[in-house]
């Protein structure tokens, strides 16, 4: 009976194996599961000089509200400062991104992918040029306009921007994904009496659906965490959770500012863990797709 590469290796080196993934898996996690730990202390223990301990042990959390743990460092980043509302202005930009990206990405990557000119090369390469600029210098060019047809500041604008950052990237996964569907089901479709739209929306799309979602993902990914377009292009009452955990950040005096930014960090964060865990499959089946020739 043969067996499998891992059952032939030695038990030394599987264990030595198994201590780094744990160890890497460790390191990599103590960075979220400390600052989960700390958003339910008091910033006197968790960010606390004289013993690190008190992290732990929540010393001045006991002294000041009676038990080891508090929530108010979420109460007053979600209730007093009103974080909620940069959750759901969040939740409309991504949303937005994902949606128009897609919706536009798929169409003009399934063109690409079928076009038989040759201006379908040099439009993916304008569109990696265009990705490869740094996002703050195309924010620049849109100010102007924005400001003069008073524009700037508001949540549809910031959508429009995102859009145009995250367009030729969607293009380009999405195109290579195309490609690696055979065009023969676009012809035996349409033999059967499908229009070109009909057999893109019942045939491909239902096949190359792991990399619409891989896709989707990065492209909320892009929106959800971007920090550079939102924080100039969003005006103080309209920001997104990213730059307005700059803005607890930015006022430390206050108190109580500190541990509303710690805990508003751990409401960013947990949300992704959850998405990737949801599409764990999806994901690896995206992005291994271009692995086998269709």
């Amino acid at each position: 009976m043969s067996t499998s590469i891992a059952d032939r290796r030695p038990a030394t080196l599987r264990m030595a194996l198994g201590a780094f993934l744990v160890f890497w898996l460790v390191l990599a996690a103590f960075p979220f599961l400390w600052t989960l730990w700390g958003s339910f202390k008091v910033e006197g223990d968790f960010f606390s000089r004289a013993d690190w301990m008190n992290a732990i042990f929540g010393t001045l959390t006991v002294a000041e509200t009676g038990a080891p743990f508090t929530g108010d460092g979420y109460y007053g980043a979600w209730v007093q400062e009103e974080f909620w509302r940069a959750g759901l202005n969040t939740v409309i930009v991504t949303v937005s991104v994902v949606v128009i990206s897609l919706t536009f990405g798929t169409l003009g990557g399934y063109a690409l992918s079928r076009s038989p000119y040759r201006y379908a090369f040099w439009l993916l390469i304008l569109a990696l040029v265009f990705r490869a600029m740094p996002p703050i210098t195309l924010v620049s060019g849109y100010l102007l306009p924005f400001f003069e047809w008073n524009l700037w500041g508001h949540l549809p604008t910031t959508i429009i921007v995102l859009v145009a950052i995250n367009q030729p990237f969607t293009l380009w996964m999405l195109t290579s994904f195309f490609r690696n569907i055979p065009k023969d089901l676009d012809e035996s479709a349409m033999v059967d009496g499908c229009s070109r739209f009909q057999a893109f929306r019942h045939v491909i799309i239902p096949v190359m659906w792991p990399g619409v979602i891989t896709t989707g993902l990065f492209s909320f990914l892009l929106a959800y965490n971007d920090f550079a377009v939102t924080s100039m292009l969003l005006s103080r009452e309209n920001l997104t959770m990213v730059p307005k955990i700059e803005s607890f950040l930015g006022t430390t005096q206050t108190r109580g500012n500190v541990m509303f930014a710690v805990a508003s960090v751990v409401s960013v964060t947990a949300p992704l863990f959850i998405l990737v865990m949801f599409f764990q499959r999806q994901i690896v089946s995206g992005l291994t797709a271009g692995a086998v020739k269709g």
